[in-house]
């Protein structure tokens, strides 16, 4: 666990904000690549950067799309390097706004929340993470199947409270990007790649790599 000094030499400057505030659950990027019709599991794995906190996260996600509208909810486990190891849970809605089935492109307009809590020697600290922001996706149809470049950039809303710190909210900007492969059988393998200005020459990223199942078009 972090000293109550080392917690706020970590906490209170944007230089070295903790890593559970730049993605959508602890570790994992924002993912901003639309839905579509159905619904669908995934799972994936995240490699954070020395500014995020280093470690392994791993996380899984259901999805529901219903015409324009989509649902996602998520929970990982993110273990950073040389702390203790978190659980973060989240969820997104999307709503489409241009594109449609016989359109590759697709713009998706997302809001999310996730909740991360923290245990220290001073006590729980809770962050809050909410990213909003566009996605545009492409889909580059073959026979036997789909591949979807994707970039979505948002801005971060990110609160903290607990473990003896003052309240604080912090807003700052972020990009996430990616690319899909879709099978007919409904399989599909992604990689992404999420970075956050922090500020003071700090950019938190992550990389992750995951595999996911749909029903639906």
């Amino acid at each position: 666990m972090f000293s109550r000094l080392s917690l706020l030499g970590f906490l209170g400057s944007a230089v070295a904000m903790p890593a559970v505030l730049t993605a959508q659950v602890a570790g994992l990027p924002v993912r901003n690549a639309g839905i579509g019709t159905g619904i669908g599991v995934a799972a994936d794995v995240g490699f954070p950067n020395a500014d995020m906190g280093k470690g392994t996260a791993f996380g899984a996600t259901g999805f529901v799309g219903l015409g324009p509208l989509g649902v996602s909810a998520s929970v990982d486990r993110w273990t950073p390097k040389n702390a203790d190891a978190v659980t973060s849970v989240g969820g997104t809605l999307n709503l489409k706004v241009f594109g449609g089935p016989l359109i590759p492109l697709a713009i998706t307009m997302q809001g999310g929340a996730a909740r991360t809590r923290t245990s220290t020697i001073e006590g729980d600290l809770t962050t809050w993470h909410f990213p909003a922001g566009l996605g545009i996706g492409l889909t580059i149809p073959n026979p036997a199947f789909s591949i979807k470049p994707w970039v979505a950039p948002r801005v971060d809303v990110q609160h903290q409270s607990g473990a003896g710190l003052i309240d604080g909210t912090r807003t700052k900007f972020g990009i996430s990007g990616g690319i899909d492969v879709g099978f007919l059988s409904g399989l599909s393998l992604r990689a992404m790649y999420d970075r956050v200005s922090a500020g003071n020459g700090a950019h938190p990223a992550v990389l992750s790599f995951g595999a996911g199942f749909k029903v639906g078009t």
